[in-house]
């Protein structure tokens, strides 16, 4: 990833350690509805293979993704059923949810009765909404390592400070010296350097890292 922006995604095939695919069903007609994160296009082609060779009998198995961290790469198809009653609406459903780096594909078994393609966009936009709806789902957050250098005696009111900072921590060496390991946002690094120098009498020594990313999860 290159991207320094956060963006909101799922994670892994959804419902971990749960019941996949999710199931609607409507006037007989069964959709299963599949969410997966992934990255790139080919991951996502990958997958659908793996689902239509599972579903060899399913006459449609729509699909769309939206891939970038800024949420530009979009693609859909309509996988036989009439012109945007299916890809687009599942495409629009991932768009509303405002995540990224997601493909949902949904299987359909028909079951006899025509829905019309006002009825076919409602159900597909349905089951869509139900697949990423139980999919676990993480705020990407870009983040910077900040070395922070001190000495012994300082280490409580630097750890103290560090917890009620609510700052990401990547360990912490001992040596002469003790180096600790920060994780924060770019946009935050000058903050804490000045609460630190403060705090410490400007005895703490700083050096930036490699840029990084963690995955905080939400409710």
């Amino acid at each position: 990833m290159t991207a320094e922006r956060a963006y909101t995604t799922i994670t892994g095939e959804i419902p971990e350690g749960g019941v996949s695919p999710v199931s609607y069903e409507i006037q007989r007609s069964r959709f299963l509805a599949y969410a997966i994160h992934a990255e790139c296009e080919e991951d996502v082609r990958t997958w659908l293979q793996s689902i239509k060779k599972e579903h060899y009998e399913a006459r449609h198995i729509p699909y769309a993704m939206v891939l970038g961290a800024c949420a530009d790469r979009q693609r859909s198809s309509d996988d036989g059923e009439p012109g945007g009653t299916a890809g687009s609406p599942i495409l629009e459903a991932i768009k509303t949810r405002g995540v990224t780096n997601t493909a949902v594909a949904v299987v359909r078994y028909f079951g006899g009765i025509k829905l019309g393609a006002g009825g076919l966009i409602r159900a597909y936009a349905h089951a869509a909404g139900l697949g990423l709806d139980a999919a676990a789902k993480v705020r990407i957050m870009p983040l910077h390592t900040m070395y922070v250098q001190i000495d012994y005696d300082l280490l409580a009111a630097v750890e103290r400070y560090v917890r009620e900072a609510n700052v990401q921590t990547g360990g912490t060496d001992y040596a002469d010296t003790v180096m600790l390991t920060l994780l924060v946002s770019t946009g935050d690094i000058e903050l804490h350097q000045r609460a630190l120098t403060d705090l410490t009498a400007g005895r703490a020594r700083y050096r930036l890292g490699d840029r990084t990313y963690a995955a905080v999860p939400l409710a």
